[in-house]
């Protein structure tokens, strides 16, 4: 008897990106089209789990401690990406610099697509995403995280809108001319330093007009608020979890939590260990289940329409159990066992990421409830 078909998942963070940057052009797109033992997510790993696709962020890294750009290291042998949460107080990143690197990171994802013979596509509105499902083709929505590479005048935002951006968040966990990024801190309340600058508000406000999904994920609670002030659109935190299991100053309090809900918003459970665990430590036993804890919270502040997955991948430590991209559906299997329903875990795998990006980006949601 053949396996069923894995159920699809949607995927709203992944650092695969950053991972291949390290590394010669020519060998970025090889290692991910044909696979590799090294990283997380790669074509092969993403259809054995069923990984249909997310948002791919382009992260800018900061400069090394001996002020090495990270770019440096670029070669076939590249190591693996460590855990970019691990420095406490990242420096800032000079816009020239980020340009750069913005540029040849959205350049590998269009080279990607180009070798990937449709089996890689980059999508600029949902009924791409759905095409990509039907089709059994990867499903690719560029995203920038923190947004050292736009300018004061905000020009190049519209630049990359044309060249396929449509989620950005305003900031990584560090300060930038938007505002200030939460710290990576256990137990803290994301209520870390103060919110928006005012030319981070005009960003709010030109991300609603262009009608591209602002990613609260790494912002501090004021700026969180600010946010929720401004914007017209969904509140969505792409990669967070429920600070009332896991007291780190990157997940969201109940407070914000209700907000998303009132918006008709989305979160994406993160899976790196030290956002899930109450301890905030980065221990690869982390249980499986803890991702399902974290869900069925939000799930108990959102609703049902409120819940997606924002994995994480080479970006983070996963839990030995899921490990990469190709374990998925035994997170899967783990909501099965929790007595999740099969409609319950369709929303949380992709519909309600096709329903928050439809609202966002002004398409009209047809998909079944």
């Amino acid at each position: 008897m053949p396996s069923p078909r894995p159920v699809p998942i949607f995927d709203g963070h992944n650092d695969v990106l950053l991972r291949l940057y390290r590394r010669t052009s020519a060998s970025a797109v090889a290692a991910f089209l044909q696979g590799e033992e090294m990283g997380q997510l790669d074509l092969a790993k993403a259809h054995r789990g069923g990984f249909a696709g997310g948002l791919f962020a382009i992260f800018v890294p900061s400069q090394r401690r001996n002020n090495t750009p990270a770019s440096a290291t670029n070669g076939a042998a590249a190591a693996p990406v460590p855990d970019i949460a691990a420095d406490p107080a990242p420096p800032a990143v000079e816009l020239n610099e980020a340009q750069r690197t913005v540029f040849s990171m959205l350049s590998l994802l269009y080279r990607i697509e180009r070798a990937s013979d449709g089996r890689v596509r980059v999508c600029r509105d949902a009924k791409d995403i759905e095409h990509c499902l039907k089709d059994d083709a990867l499903a690719a929505v560029p995203h920038i995280e923190g947004a050292e590479a736009i300018d004061a005048k905000l020009e190049l935002l519209d630049v990359l809108y044309e060249a396929g951006l449509r989620s950005l968040g305003p900031v990584w966990s560090r300060p930038n001319a938007f505002g200030e990024g939460v710290p990576f801190r256990c137990p803290s309340s994301p209520d870390t330093g103060p919110g928006l600058t005012d030319l981070g508000k005009t960003l709010i406000k030109e991300c609603n007009r262009l009608k591209v999904l602002v990613d609260l994920s790494h912002l501090n609670e004021r700026g969180f608020w600010d946010v929720a002030e401004i914007s017209n659109a969904p509140l969505v935190a792409t990669h967070s979890n429920a600070h009332a299991i896991s007291p780190h100053s990157r997940n969201l309090t109940d407070k914000q939590l209700d907000a998303i809900k009132q918006s008709g918003g989305l979160v994406g459970v993160n899976f790196a260990v030290s956002f899930l665990r109450p301890d905030g430590g980065r221990d690869k036993n982390t249980p499986l289940e803890l991702i399902v804890q974290h869900a069925e919270h939000l799930l108990e502040r959102l609703g049902e329409d409120g819940v997606g997955f924002g994995s994480d991948f080479d970006g983070a430590q996963m839990p030995a159990e899921l490990e990469n991209a190709a374990g998925l559906q035994k997170l899967v299997a783990a909501m099965r066992a929790r007595g999740f329903s099969k409609k319950l875990i369709e929303k949380l795998c992709y519909r309600n990421w096709l329903r928050v990006l439809k609202k966002t980006w002004g398409e009209h949601d047809t998909s079944p409830k």
